[in-house]
C-alpha cells in the first residue's frame, strides 16, 4: 500500500461482553420467534443491528481527544444555538478543547477545516469523509460475515426490578425496566471513507487505541447503562494491510496468522501507521 494509494474500506475489532445503546436495538425477532417469541426465552436465536448513532459518537469522541492531546481543539459537534439540557454546556466543552461548530471552515463545500470537521462533516449538509455502518449482529457464527462489518452477538430483552429500601418491605418491587441488550459481542465494524487521506487512518488509529486504553473510564464506554458494566469495549484496528480472506482469518479461531500476515503487521507497525501519525500531527499542528 502506497500513501497515494490508501484503503478505502478499514474495519474495527469490537468485543465486549454487554452493551446496551441509548439509540436501542433493531431485532429481526419476527423471523425468528415463529409466532411464540418470549422476551425471556433463553433459546431466542435472534440477530439485529447495531445502529450507527452510538458507535459514531464513541468513536468521534476518542479521536477528538487525541487531537486535544496533541495540542489541537477539535470541531464542536453541537450548534452554539442548540437546547443543550444543561446550562453552559457549549462554552465549558470551547474551554476543554473544543472550538465552535464550523469556525474552523469559511465555506464547507470548498474548505476542508479541521481534520474532525472533514472526517464527520457539519452544518449545511456537508458530509464527513467518513461513513458509519451499522453493526448486523447474528448469534449463530456460520451466519456472521466479517467482511461486511459484522459480528457474533446474543442479544436478550433484560428486566431490571427497581425495589423498595424500606426494611419493612421485604425488597418488595417498585417498578420494573425492560432493557434491550446484547451480550458476548464479538465482530468488526466496517468503516468506509469517502475520500482517504494518511491522517485520517492516523487519527482512527490513534483514536481507537485511545478508547482502548480508556476502555473502562465512564467517559469512554460505549452506550448507555455504563454504571451497569455495560460498554466496556476491547477494540484494535484490523490491520489496514490484509486482504479480504486474511481478514476472514482473523476471526477464524482454528487458525492463526500466516507468514504473510505477521509480515504485514510489522511492516503496517514500523513503516505506515509512523508515516500516517505523522501526517496527524503535521496537520494538528498547522491548525487544521
Amino acid at each position: 500500500m502506497q500513501t497515494d494509494n490508501l484503503p478505502q474500506n478499514v474495519y474495527v475489532r469490537i468485543q465486549t461482553d454487554l452493551l446496551v445503546v441509548g439509540d436501542s436495538i433493531m431485532t429481526d425477532r419476527h423471523h425468528a420467534s415463529n409466532g411464540n417469541y418470549e422476551d425471556d426465552d433463553p433459546q431466542n436465536q435472534i440477530g439485529g443491528i447495531i445502529p450507527a448513532f452510538p458507535l459514531s459518537g464513541w468513536l468521534r469522541h476518542g479521536m477528538e481527544r487525541v487531537v486535544s492531546e496533541n495540542d489541537g481543539t477539535a470541531c464542536h459537534p453541537g450548534e452554539a444555538n442548540a437546547n443543550f439540557m444543561k446550562e453552559d454546556v457549549y462554552e465549558r466543552d470551547l474551554d476543554d478543547g473544543y472550538h465552535e461548530k464550523g469556525a474552523c471552515v469559511e465555506d464547507p463545500k470548498e474548505d476542508h477545516g479541521c481534520v474532525v470537521f472533514d472526517l464527520f462533516g457539519g452544518f449545511g449538509n456537508q458530509p464527513g469523509k467518513v461513513m458509519r455502518r451499522p453493526i448486523k449482529f447474528n448469534p449463530v457464527r456460520s451466519s456472521v460475515d466479517y467482511t461486511r462489518g459484522q459480528a457474533e452477538g446474543h442479544y436478550r430483552r433484560l428486566n431490571r426490578n427497581v425495589v423498595s429500601r424500606n426494611r419493612e418491605d421485604n425488597r418488595e418491587p417498585l417498578r420494573n425496566a425492560e432493557v434491550d441488550a446484547v451480550a458476548n459481542l464479538d465482530g468488526c465494524w466496517h468503516l468506509s471513507f469517502r475520500e482517504t487521506k494518511p491522517e485520517f487512518i492516523g487519527l482512527l488509529a490513534e483514536g481507537i487505541d485511545f478508547l482502548d486504553g480508556h476502555k473502562t473510564d465512564f467517559m469512554h464506554q460505549l452506550g448507555g447503562a455504563r454504571n451497569f458494566g455495560a460498554g466496556i469495549v476491547d477494540c484494535h484496528l484490523i490491520n489496514p494491510l490484509y486482504e479480504e480472506r486474511e481478514l476472514k482469518r482473523v476471526f477464524d479461531r482454528g487458525k492463526g496468522n500466516t507468514n504473510k500476515m505477521d509480515e504485514k503487521d510489522d511492516q503496517w507497525a514500523e513503516e505506515y501507521r509512523p508515516a500516517f501519525v505523522e501526517a496527524l500531527e503535521a496537520r494538528i499542528e498547522e491548525g487544521l
